[in-house]
């Protein structure tokens, strides 16, 4: 899988709690990234995370172990989970995320693909509300932050 997406554009990749499999023996637990001059922390499952994020400088804080999509601000950190675009886990919507960086301001895209249990996609439309439907959650200058 990430063979494939590497050859589509650059891929950022850390180990999950279930990659035990020797492909994933290479992954890092933690990986860090900048994004023009906004620092990014990536790790699973933030409940590990065991560094001050903003006393580090970073912006956000990518996870993902819970597979809900949502998005918080704290202590001018921004936390984000796109959830999974894999096989549909538990009854989350099947979703991902983009973020968009310009200077140290990150703007997310929560974007639920709408496939459902049978795995047919639904129609997707842009949405200012919880993904449980498909659409787009957008946080923007004018976006209320919630999770």
């Amino acid at each position: 899988m990430l063979e494939g997406l590497k050859r589509l554009a650059p891929v950022i990749a850390i180990r999950g709690n279930v990659d035990r499999d020797p492909w994933a023996a290479s992954l890092p637990d933690t990986e860090v990234l900048q994004a023009d001059e906004a620092f990014l922390y990536v790790i699973h499952n933030v409940a590990a995370l065991d560094l001050d994020p903003a006393a580090a400088g970073f912006r956000a804080v990518v996870s993902g172990h819970s597979h809900q999509p949502g998005w918080r601000e704290k202590n001018g950190v921004l936390y984000v989970n796109p959830g999974s675009a894999g096989p549909r886990r538990f009854k989350l919507p099947v979703s991902l995320g983009r973020l968009s960086v310009v200077g140290s301001r990150i703007d997310v895209e929560l974007i639920d693909l709408g496939i459902s249990t049978s795995g047919s996609a639904a129609r997707s439309s842009p949405a200012h509300s919880r993904p449980q439907r498909p659409g787009v959650l957008r946080r923007g200058p004018r976006a209320k932050d919630s999770l």
